[in-house]
């Protein structure tokens, strides 16, 4: 797929500099192809080894795929489920005959993440309606346009099959993250691999400092020459090296001195560096630190908060992204006027019980909803008409406050008599 003019299904190729920076970079090597100033090669699936991407990407992707996806019909008082329709059981139920709807959102989410797009594969039936989505990996895909008809086009080269196939828009389900030509979205891993890349480094340094015995390394000094040093330090890398060596007593024999070089965590900032580059990762994704267990800031006062706002700045955008890419791809021309798709948050946005009550019988109470409404968001079995299920109620007090008021003003037989104000 190409991106910013490389393939990357191709070698990665050295970006010539211009001459004009040399003096700002004399001497650094900087590797456009993947490699980061950090020293680390840096992609897609590389970046998933880093705890902070891979706890986002699966905050993210699980909460998207975990939300209800419900084809709706649009009516003059109401929407209803449009549980008749092909296209529902596509989105809700299963994609496909290999894959759940969870399934399949989940791995579209995670391609969204660390690509920017995500692709399928649309099959329809005789009568034009959507009936299976087959998910295609987005780093075999490439989006151009047709230089002759000047439309886009979606060119796969399916590794199962070793042959590549050339799809119209109306073929591919095609789920677009932030770009800036309308053709495709941008990967944020290859916007953000200095940050990932910085990630990677502290993690591997961490890795061989305990791998070292907490020795960031040094040296032997030997008084005399030492005719075998390979065996020297092969024999001391025996007995002293690793985690399970770590704090044994050195014997040093024939005048030979240890002396440690390099940076203890402490000097090179380790640890500060591995928080900030938490929060870095988490910047990227827009992922509150809470819900990758960095509680070092939240309390119990703001984790509501954050949860609200998690959901309304970062899964809403998503949810929208998806949601608009099915109104496009997915519905004809005419089924548009009639058929939507929405995902349902109301879980995510639920607060505790006694919040939870308490606006339910606000609603109750001033009858913008009804008793089997509020049981279907509790996920209770709703309740008969004649027992008053689907009947709204409002408080008797209030009156409408265009009407002129009537007040008893106390008349023959306790007659009560209208009286403008």
């Amino acid at each position: 797929m190409k991106l910013f003019g490389r393939s990357r299904d191709k070698p990665k190729e050295k970006r010539e500099l211009d001459p004009k920076l040399n003096d700002f970079i004399r001497g650094v090597d900087i590797d456009y192809g993947g490699g980061v100033a950090s020293g680390v090669q840096v992609d897609e699936l590389r970046a998933m080894q880093t705890s902070a991407v891979y706890a986002c990407v699966r905050v993210l992707s699980e909460t998207v795929a975990s939300l209800p996806l419900v084809l709706h019909r649009r009516e003059k008082d109401k929407n209803d489920k449009a549980i008749e329709h092909p296209l529902y059981e596509v989105l809700h139920d299963m994609p496909n005959n290999e894959m759940t709807s969870f399934c399949f959102r989940e791995v579209m989410m995670t391609s969204l993440l660390l690509y920017g797009n995500a692709y399928a594969r649309i099959i329809k039936d005789k009568a034009g309606h959507v009936k299976e989505l087959w998910y295609l990996l987005p780093q075999n895909m490439e989006v151009e346009r047709d230089s002759n008809t000047k439309k886009i086009k979606y060119t796969y080269s399916d590794e199962i099959t070793s042959k590549t196939y050339v799809y119209k828009p109306e073929q591919i389900f095609h789920v677009m993250g932030l770009g800036y030509d309308g053709i495709k979205g941008l990967s944020p891993i290859d916007q953000a691999r200095e940050a990932i890349g910085l990630a990677l480094a502290t993690e591997e340094y961490g890795a061989r400092f305990f791998g070292n015995g907490a020795r960031p390394g040094g040296v032997l000094e030997h008084p005399g020459t030492i005719k075998d040093p390979e065996k020297l330090r092969d024999s001391w890398n025996k007995v002293y090296q690793g985690t399970k060596n770590s704090n044994k007593v050195a014997v040093l024999e024939e005048g030979m001195k240890y002396h440690e070089i390099g940076m203890s965590p402490e000097q090179s900032q380790f640890l500060q560096t591995r928080k900030y580059q938490l929060n870095e990762i988490c910047r990227i994704f827009r992922v509150p630190p809470h819900l990758v267990c960095d509680l070092e800031r939240s309390t119990f006062s703001n984790i509501e908060h954050q949860s609200i706002d998690f959901v309304t700045h970062t899964i809403r955008p998503w949810l929208v992204r998806f949601e608009q890419a099915i109104y496009k791809s997915l519905l004809s021309e005419q089924e548009r006027l009639i058929y939507y798709a929405k995902f349902n948050v109301d879980g995510l946005l639920r607060g505790d019980f006694a919040t939870r009550m308490q606006g339910y019988a606000t609603a109750r109470q001033n009858g913008w909803m009804s008793i089997n409404e509020i049981r279907s968001l509790e996920e209770m079995n709703p309740i008969s008409e004649e027992q008053g299920g689907n009947a709204y109620l409002v408080n008797g007090n209030m009156v409408d406050a265009s009407q002129p008021q009537q007040k008893n003003l106390g008349g023959e037989n306790g007659i009560k008599v209208q009286k403008r104000d």
